[in-house]
């Protein structure tokens, strides 16, 4: 399956709810994985982005959705990256 690495940052509103309600971190993980996302790792960061999570999706529709579910709630802004394993990169460049 697909894997992506979002990093996201917080707006000003998500600074104060995550503040107000830490634990809305697991609820949004629970709502990810309805969604048929795998969360394979989950890390706070400093410096320019709050969160990287590495995840597990079908396809880019479905983290396209996600992506445009969680940003819309206007307390956190998402970039998020295609991974590709590198044995699969090293394969694919050596077909070419």
């Amino acid at each position: 399956m697909p894997k992506y690495i979002l990093l996201s940052s917080l707006t000003p509103e998500g600074r104060k709810t995550l503040k107000e309600r830490p634990y809305r971190i697991r609820e949004v993980d629970k709502e990810i994985e309805s969604m048929g996302i795998k969360i394979l790792s989950q890390f706070a960061t400093l410096g320019p982005f709050d969160f990287v999570n590495i995840l597990e999706a079908p396809d880019n529709d479905t983290i396209s959705k996600l992506s445009i579910e969680l940003t819309s709630r206007g307390t956190i802004q998402i970039t998020t990256l295609p991974a590709i394993d590198i044995d699969s990169f090293i394969k694919h460049l050596k077909n070419d």
